[in-house]
């Protein structure tokens, strides 16, 4: 179960603060530099077995649930740590335009992109000490690795669903340490991964970044799986919005400000050319799935088996205090 869940649960007690107890039991947390645990393709099932799985597919369960049904611009509550976020993005973006691309022969993969990168490898620690509490500034380090893994790798200058991975256990630690709590969830999607979404395609644009681990035609996406999972569940029950809707341009270009799902098919429109159906394969099929919920359930379905199950993913998570290797307790 997700730890904002376990949160919710805990403040609904009266009386002892389990807040408190919960704060206490994390500042005595040993936080460490988190690495790398799997090597070879027999240690997927540590993986599986491990508290970090359980965790990371509670967190992203969780934020499923909290966003179904809801537009991108609903109401909702935006936290001091939310807006914290929302600035070390915009500090991202800023230095995106600080340093252009260069000019080179080759068309993809602009060096350039590794300038920015360092920038980050420099500032992520002091970057995330600006978001978590005080009393936490221990997990900093922990913390930090997950935000320099979210970004792409700058030796390929690429970026796919293990990046964006990265990011999602990245908000998760924010949520276990208590910097990001249960009423924040709608605006952990809304505002924190919709932004993060728009700093990556500005990295991805600007530095012609390469699809990691790109299954071309036979992909979902080129780089992103996880806005698909959460953009249907917010369509599930629309009153008119049905999945083959998504495929005409001029019902994405109406509705792609409300909804995470629409916002990707826009940006896929722009950046590909010739018939949907050709470039986008796999999103054509899912058109003809009759409901959203149906599209939700079988997207997580295949995230699990395309992303969190597949080795050439999952070999770059990295493990620590807050998504531990060790097996799930019983």
């Amino acid at each position: 179960m997700a730890q904002c869940e376990q949160q919710q649960q805990q403040q609904q007690q009266p009386a002892s603060s389990p807040e408190d107890d919960k704060a206490a039991a994390i500042i005595s947390l040993n936080f460490i530099v988190p690495k790398k645990e799997i090597n070879m393709v027999p240690d997927m099932g540590k993986w599986k077995r491990s508290q970090a799985y359980a965790d990371y597919i509670g967190f992203i369960l969780t934020l499923n649930e909290a966003v179904k049904g809801k537009k991108l611009t609903c109401e909702y509550k935006v936290s001091e740590t939310v807006e914290k976020l929302l600035s070390l993005l915009n500090t991202l973006d800023r230095w995106i335009d600080e340093t252009p691309p260069m000019d080179q022969p080759s068309r993809f993969g602009n060096k350039a992109f590794r300038t920015w990168y360092a920038k980050l490898e420099q500032e992520a620690e002091a970057l995330v000490s600006t978001v978590i509490p005080s009393s936490v500034r221990a997990a900093a380090p922990e913390i930090a690795v997950y935000l320099k893994e979210s970004v792409g790798n700058s030796t390929r200058i690429d970026y796919g669903t293990g990046h964006e991975a990265a990011f999602a256990a990245f908000l998760c630690c924010l949520c276990k340490i208590g910097a990001l709590r249960v009423d924040d969830q709608l605006a952990i999607i809304f505002k924190v991964f919709d932004r993060y979404l728009q700093v990556m395609r500005k990295l991805q644009k600007t530095y012609r970044m390469e699809p990691a681990g790109s299954q071309g035609v036979w992909g979902l996406d080129d780089f992103q799986f996880l806005p698909f999972i959460w953009g249907s569940s917010q369509l599930i029950d629309h009153p008119t919005l049905e999945p083959r809707h998504f495929v005409e341009e001029k019902i994405v270009n109406e509705h792609h400000q409300d909804y995470m799902f629409l916002e990707c098919i826009k940006f896929i429109n722009e950046m590909k050319t010739g018939p949907f159906a050709e470039h986008s394969n796999q999103l054509w099929n899912i058109s003809a799935v009759p409901t959203w919920s149906k599209v939700n359930q079988g997207l997580i379905r295949m995230y699990k088996a395309e992303c969190l199950e597949k080795f050439p993913v999952i070999q770059h998570f990295k493990f620590g205090s807050l998504l531990p290797i060790q097996p799930v307790k019983p």
